[in-house]
């Protein structure tokens, strides 16, 4: 590893720890050279996933866009940010365990909405009046007698 002030090629390794959650390895290092003490983190490359959308175009995927559309739905509701963010956490997990390149936008909504289900009902109706498109008053309705019919 380069020395971040004075370029030397050689360093040691003082000491390792798992971090974000066992997905990296952060490494305090100090170079042989100089004695300058840095940081770094080493973690697996995965490919970046792409989304593909319904008239087939393909989007990267992006954690912020999906964050942002579900804090939209969870809006004005006893929901914390942090519940929030295990929600993203897991279905992003999720998503790149069942899927290695590439994720339909169906697929990915379609696993939004059920977590959102158990979550917060509301919030649920919310997220789906945007992803299916709601028209009108009666598939409101609809979706809220699916959901009452369900155990």
């Amino acid at each position: 590893m380069r020395c971040p002030k004075c370029s030397h090629m050689e360093d040691k390794v003082l000491d390792s720890r798992i971090a974000r959650n066992g997905d990296a390895t952060r490494r305090r290092r100090s170079c042989i050279r100089c004695g300058y003490r840095f940081t770094t983190y080493e973690e697996i490359l995965r490919p970046k996933l792409k989304v593909v959308k319904n008239d087939g175009r393909h989007e990267a995927f992006d954690r912020n866009k999906l964050l942002n559309g579900i804090e939209r739905a969870c809006e004005k509701r006893p929901i914390s940010i942090g519940s929030i963010e295990i929600l993203v956490d897991t279905l992003i997990d999720e998503i790149e365990s069942e899927f290695e390149r590439e994720v339909s936008s169906e697929v990915l909504g379609q696993k939004v909405m059920d977590r959102l289900e158990t979550l917060d009902e509301v919030a649920f109706v919310r997220f789906a009046s945007v992803y299916r498109r709601f028209r009108d008053v009666n598939q409101f309705v609809n979706a809220i007698k699916d959901m009452i019919g369900k155990p």
